[in-house]
């Protein structure tokens, strides 16, 4: 039997609660937007932590260098140069002008006083003397002369001074006589000072003739030798200078140029040594012999000569030699020391800047150092003493031989070499 068909409305909507609203996104858009976000937190998260890191590990390191104290020798020291000079040296020049005519000694002779080292040619000198020598002859040829005129001076007057006695001659005849006498007798006087006169020429012609014998004045060695045969030897002004002769060459001395800033320690006894350029590796060993109060200017820097000398039995040192000299002014010996360079140093921290600790090189002065304690630096206190410029003698202070003292430090960012992060 057939049932008559229902009629039902189906209704094909949603229900209102899912009807999206206008503009809405779809869901799918709204997962995608939901992950952006979630993203972004976590890469926010990831920078901030990166500059915390950066901001963390952007400080300074530290990094000391120190030195242990220790016990040893401090000696100030004065440094010059010089040269090497025999202690004495002879001139040895001549008196009168010639050819030279014969020569006996050369460089490195030895030779002895009065030895004679070259010869003028003596000649013209020897002339003179045998004339000199001849005028002397004369004026004693005319004493004799003289003398007998004298003689028979006196003879005659003492016959008319009898024959006046009887008026047999008259007054002015013995006056006559006497006046012949007296000239007779002046006449003698004459003569023997013409004598001497003429010996002494003669015996400066002797001198002169003595002259052209160049002899040594002292036993030493001839270090320098100016002329040669057939050369003139003219001493009209000044002396000519034929020979050097040096007295002793096993002792000799280094004439050294000091400053006016130094030469206030040096004394005589100060201990010195110094080097040669021919033995670079040997060092000869001297002492202060001499300050000499004459200063030296040479563009308007003032210098002393020190003399140092020194024994050179060996003959190793040669006059005219450059020596580097080292004079010892003060030493102090087995004594606790610190380098010089740890006086200068103090952290930023300290406030005291670069080179502001007082140094001394010679009196006690307060000072301090910095000792490096638990990886930290602690100051202490010190008085110094002497300073050679490399070490300072510590006189007294809380320091000990093997504590390590600072002489420096460096400062270095830790992650310098990574890039800043971009924010």
């Amino acid at each position: 039997m057939n049932q008559p068909i229902k009629s039902e409305n189906i209704n094909t909507e949603r229900p209102a609660d899912h009807v999206p609203l206008p503009g809405a996104p779809k869901p799918s858009a709204r997962r995608l937007t939901r992950g952006r976000i979630a993203a972004a937190a976590l890469a926010a998260v990831a920078i901030v932590g990166l500059v915390a890191w950066w901001l963390s590990s952007n400080g300074e390191t530290v990094r000391y260098t120190t030195v242990p104290a220790a016990r040893g020798d401090i000696t100030r020291a004065v440094t010059a140069t010089g040269t090497v000079n025999p202690v004495l040296t002879i001139i040895v020049g001549s008196y009168v002008s010639g050819v030279i005519q014969q020569i006996h000694c050369d460089y490195n002779t030895e030779v002895k006083t009065g030895q004679v080292c070259a010869k003028i040619d003596p000649r013209p000198y020897q002339s003179v003397v045998d004339q000199n020598r001849a005028n002397l002859a004369v004026s004693k040829a005319q004493l004799t002369k003289d003398q007998a005129n004298f003689d028979y001076a006196e003879i005659n007057y003492g016959r008319n001074a009898r024959l006046a006695q009887t008026n047999a001659i008259s007054k002015d005849t013995l006056d006559v006589a006497r006046n012949a006498l007296d000239q007779a007798r002046a006449q003698i006087g004459v003569d023997e000072a013409t004598i001497m006169q003429r010996q002494a020429q003669l015996d400066a012609a002797d001198v002169n003739l003595s002259y052209t014998d160049i002899v040594s004045p002292v036993n030493g060695t001839v270090v320098s030798r100016n002329v040669t045969v057939g050369q003139t030897v003219a001493a009209s002004f000044q002396t000519p200078t034929l020979f050097l002769i040096a007295t002793d060459l096993t002792q000799m001395q280094v004439d050294t140029n000091v400053s006016e800033s130094d030469i206030g320690g040096i004394k005589e006894g100060n201990r010195a040594t110094f080097t040669v350029d021919a033995f670079p590796k040997r060092s000869f060993r001297g002492q202060v012999s001499q300050v000499r109060q004459s200063p030296q200017t040479v563009q308007n820097v003032v210098t002393y000569d020190v003399v140092v000398g020194v024994d050179n039995k060996d003959l190793a040192l040669k006059p005219g030699m450059t020596a580097a000299t080292r004079i010892v002014v003060d030493q102090r010996r087995d004594v606790l020391r610190v380098p010089s360079q740890a006086l200068r140093y103090a952290p930023p921290s300290a406030g005291v800047p670069a080179g502001g600790a007082r140094r001394t090189r010679g009196a006690d002065v307060q000072a301090r150092v910095y000792v490096l304690r638990d990886g930290a630096p602690i100051a202490v206190p010190v008085v110094t003493g002497l300073d050679d410029d490399s070490y300072a003698e510590i006189v007294s202070g809380d320091l000990k031989a093997g504590d390590l003292v600072i002489t420096s430090e460096q400062r270095a960012a830790a992650k310098s070499a990574l890039p800043r992060p971009r924010l």
